[in-house]
């Protein structure tokens, strides 16, 4: 691939996890309003029948004459088929089924453990990774095989766990994790802007951050605003909404819905911190002591975010397969709306079209000071040609490191307890989270049914 400024006709791209009925979708609508790009789009999924209908999906829309970008669909039977060839490698799975998922959030509820996702840290998101560690294993020798120089866009959670296997695995490997929660965090500040300083239609990319931190633990130590240091500006904002939290023109907006929050747990950091989190609610509380945030669902109301239950993902699941089989007969419109993810500018820039900034998850080369090198870190990035530059993001405060390193130990903890199946090791990393605060009997009791509940997707464990 040379740069240049012409539309790309030929691109590949491999979808694994094609089967998808909420980020595959997205990617089409991007991929057809984008009018620079066109090529085909391998789409891969253990479940074949479901990837096979997104292609159909797929081509009926890039035949649709509105369609700006024109993209062929084909549903592959094999990891390989979808490699081979591939220019850019994304990735969105779910590592298991519901079924796991209800074991991961529910049952340490019956030891009083709460979770609001329970997909990245927190005895939920530990057991999530043990099974999805192994899955990565696979991909990273497979695109060491098939397509070393392809770069791969991984979306799948635990993001800093899922990204790291693949550099653990093949370290010459040209992969980022992409993760919009800062996204939200300048659509917050951007919303500041217009209520403190009478600024209409201020968009989200205006703000400009400076990222630090892991994947759903990220922090921000600069934003502003045409040379506006927004900082002053929050804190008046946090002291003014504090109490009764914020959620602009949607009132009680956390209660309907499952990712909403009234932002108070990210204004009570920064009340206690002096630095920004630059996360949703829901995914910053499982970082923390679970007597904070997360210590009954009475404490979670009172924080206005929500508890999300597995029911309501299976609910929804049974929906968009509903929508699903409309959409491949033809009897839904596909309605072509943007994501707000950025992917698509990424591919673009490393197409040399253009260059973009913005925060990916990489090994700490230095853009993070105090982390260890190999730890997957989620700073800004420069996205050219056929690259992708880490920015030099500093050092956190030292009450901010002490919350943050204990995590990345414990992730680096999980990884080898994974690729080894060291169920010791496994349940030492359990053991130190800081929602898990149980008696090490009642600790083990809990992670031994955890890993029963998921035993099918942990080959090889002696359990």
């Amino acid at each position: 691939m040379k740069p240049d400024d012409q539309r790309k006709e030929n691109v590949q791209i491999a979808y694994i996890g094609g089967g998808s009925r909420g980020w595959a979708w997205g990617l089409m609508s991007d991929l057809a309003a984008e009018k620079e790009l066109a090529g085909t789009v391998k789409l891969y999924d253990i479940h074949h029948e479901a990837a096979a209908q997104n292609a159909v999906i797929g081509n009926r829309l890039s035949q649709d004459a509105d369609t700006k970008g024109k993209w062929r669909y084909e549903a592959v039977p094999a990891l390989k088929d979808a490699l081979q060839g591939a220019d850019f490698i994304i990735i969105s799975i779910l590592p298991g089924t519901f079924a796991e998922m209800e074991s991961d959030v529910h049952l340490p509820e019956e030891y009083g453990i709460y979770q609001s996702v329970g997909d990245t840290v927190g005895p939920g998101g530990l057991v999530r990774a043990l099974r999805t560690i192994p899955l990565y294993v696979e991909i990273a020798n497979a695109i060491k095989q098939h397509a070393p120089d392809a770069w791969v866009i991984n979306y799948t959670n635990p993001m800093t766990l899922c990204t790291r296997t693949l550099y653990e695995v093949f370290p010459e490997v040209k992969a980022i994790g992409c993760c919009h929660e800062v996204f939200g965090t300048q659509q917050l500040l951007a919303s500041m802007v217009e209520h403190k300083l009478g600024i209409a239609s201020v968009d989200r990319r205006e703000i400009k951050v400076n990222v630090l931190g892991i994947n759903h633990f990220t922090w921000l130590d600069r934003a502003s605003y045409q040379g506006i240091d927004l900082f002053p500006l929050y804190r008046e904002f946090v002291e003014e909404h504090y109490a009764d939290g914020y959620e602009g023109k949607k009132k009680g907006h956390w209660l309907n819905d499952h990712f909403a929050s009234a932002q108070r747990v990210k204004f009570d950091l920064f009340r206690k911190y002096g630095m920004i989190a630059a996360a949703g609610d829901r995914h910053l509380a499982e970082f923390m002591p679970g007597e904070l945030y997360l210590k009954d669902p009475e404490t979670v109301q009172g924080w206005k975010f929500s508890l999300t239950k597995v029911d309501w993902r299976k609910k929804n699941q049974a929906e968009l397969y509903a929508k699903g089989q409309r959409l491949a007969a033809g009897e839904e419109a596909f309605v072509v709306k943007p994501t707000g993810e950025e992917g698509i500018e990424m591919i673009k820039a490393l197409l040399g079209m253009g260059e973009l900034i913005t925060n990916v998850n990489m090994p700490n080369r230095g853009q993070i000071e105090g982390f260890p090198a190999a730890a997957v870190v989620e700073t800004n990035a420069v996205f050219g040609y056929n690259h992708v530059s880490p920015i030099l993001a500093g050092k956190l405060t030292p009450e901010v490191e002490q919350l943050v390193l204990p995590h990345v130990t414990n992730q680096e903890m999980t990884l080898q307890a994974a690729m080894n199946k060291d169920k010791a090791l496994a349940l030492q990393a359990f053991m130190n989270d800081p929602l898990v605060r149980l008696t090490e009997e009642a600790g083990a009791e809990l992670f031994d049914k955890m890993l029963q509940n998921t035993k099918a997707m942990l080959p090889g464990w002696e359990l």
